[in-house]
């Protein structure tokens, strides 16, 4: 029930309302900078792309689909930088116009740090394997 000295409160109650209007308040719905939020498909397309692109080369390596060992490590390594791209755009949701283009700086510092990493990794692998194969008897009775 209302009653009339209700009124005037009603009246400044939605005259609050109003003042919020003029600061700026940020909503669920107000992405200025062009931020997308995800999606249940585009969050499911993500997922089932990640189980492909980890399924494919644990495959690739189990079955010894390839004899050449560098053929299956190049393909696999191009299978993880296809993986990161699918997890920055569906799970991160990084773009070119959101942020005003500092999510394409990231973007690119993170591929200039995957691409250190990477070759890194791989060139002491095998500078290691190179360094460290076993030695022949002979080579043991000759060392200091």
């Amino acid at each position: 029930m209302s009653t009339a000295s209700e009124a005037p409160q009603a009246g400044a109650h939605a005259q609050g309302h109003a003042d919020l209007d003029t600061r700026q308040v940020h909503g669920h719905g107000d992405h200025g900078s062009g931020a997308a939020h995800g999606s249940f498909k585009g969050y499911m397309i993500g997922f089932l792309l990640s189980v492909v692109l980890t399924a494919i080369p644990f495959w690739l390596v189990m079955g010894k689909v390839f004899q050449d060992h560098q053929t299956t490590t190049f393909i696999v390594l191009g299978f993880a930088i296809v993986q990161i791209l699918v997890h920055m755009v569906y799970f991160l949701h990084l773009n070119t116009s959101s942020e005003g283009g500092w999510n394409m700086l990231a973007l690119i510092f993170t591929m200039v740090l995957v691409v250190i990493t990477l070759s890194g990794s791989l060139w002491v692998m095998y500078h290691m394997n190179s360094n460290m194969m076993p030695m022949s008897p002979q080579d043991m009775r000759n060392m200091p």
